[in-house]
């Protein structure tokens, strides 16, 4: 693998799905958050999953992962993947059932060790769209807190402790039960972030359930043979949240706004020196946006705010979904892209 090919990192935008070309050479993955849910696919020659996150054809788009390099894909265990060779993406999906910590335990499990039988030991992040998140199993146990139960056992199960967790999304879909998907990295180097103004997530106390959501606030992610500063910020999904507590609640533009702070602070120069990483971000260096709304009708309050923020050029999509606490009303994620990789 020359030098160029091996810096490269994988490209993400939106795509509408009338203008999507699946043909497309060296595809890495399609994500579409659409009207209807189904088990990820290779059948292309690259990974594709659909994810029911839109109540009409009006609100669905694709996400797109492209690379330079020639892409290889297939299926194991339910998992479909595909990869080029330094990235890979894999997926998977829970059907709905009356709990879900043992399928999500198994699921990721096969996820995991999938990633180090194929070489990609760099778990930079990873995507989880749970239906009925904050309702209660069949045990009385919050959805998203059986999800979490789930996951922290299969991540302990293979030895991840909490100083390599990957970033990651934990938000509501609109039905399928739960579906996921993950992108890992074969050589490039990897740090995880996190937010001196909130409680990292897996040192949550018990009142968020039995098992603390398992994830870094963002990670890092370089190329081989480049600097510190030439790399990807993978931003988790981001709530109205300090320590550990829900600030603002009812309070709509007070959450964004906190969220978007939060962001700020960790993509900023003060959490990346003490990572030591040589990169300054603000809020209009992040692109590939998801802005997850649990009420409909406070998307134009919440878009209006963003747009103060984001840069015009971002690209930002906007999804009526619940988040992971019952009494937060918005979330949001996305990357910041090294302006320095060539």
């Amino acid at each position: 693998m020359t030098q160029q090919q091996s810096a490269t990192l994988p490209a993400s935008k939106f795509a509408s799905l009338d203008e999507l070309d699946e043909d497309a050479g060296n595809v890495l993955g399609i994500i579409n958050y659409t009207t209807g849910a189904a088990d990820p696919d290779t059948s292309r020659g690259h990974l594709r999953l659909d994810i029911h996150m839109a109540h009409g054809d009006s609100d669905s788009f694709s996400e797109v992962w492209t690379t330079d390099l020639p892409v290889e894909s297939g299926e194991s265990g339910g998992i479909a993947y595909a990869h080029d060779g330094e990235h890979l993406l894999c997926a998977g999906r829970i059907p709905p059932g009356d709990g879900y910590a043992s399928g999500t335990r198994a699921a990721y499990a096969r996820t995991l060790e999938l990633m180090a039988e194929l070489g990609y030991h760099h778990c930079a992040r990873m995507w989880n769209f749970v239906n009925r998140i904050n309702e209660d199993n069949a045990d009385g146990l919050e959805i998203y807190r059986d999800f979490c139960k789930g996951r922290a056992e299969a991540f302990e199960a293979h030895r991840f402790n909490d100083s390599s967790v990957p970033a990651a999304t934990g938000i509501g879909s609109l039905g399928g039960g739960i579906a996921f998907y993950v992108l890992a990295s074969r050589t490039g180097a990897l740090t995880p972030l996190e937010n001196s103004k909130q409680v990292s997530a897996y040192h949550y106390p018990e009142q968020y359930g039995p098992r603390p959501p398992k994830f870094a606030r963002a990670t890092h992610l370089s190329v081989p043979g480049l600097d510190s500063a030439s790399g990807q910020i993978y931003v988790s999904g981001t709530s109205s949240i300090r320590g550990h507590e829900t600030l603002f609640a009812g309070d709509v533009e007070k959450q964004t706004l906190l969220a978007l702070e939060n962001v700020a602070h960790l993509i900023g120069p003060d959490t990346l020196s003490h990572h030591r990483i040589d990169q300054r971000s603000t809020l209009a260096d992040l692109d590939t946006i998801k802005v997850y709304v649990r009420n409909h009708d406070d998307i134009p309050a919440v878009r209006r705010i963003c747009e103060e923020h984001f840069s015009p050029d971002a690209q930002v999509a906007y999804l009526n979904v619940d988040v992971c606490r019952a009494d937060l009303s918005v979330e949001l994620e996305g990357i910041v892209r090294s302006a320095n990789l060539p």
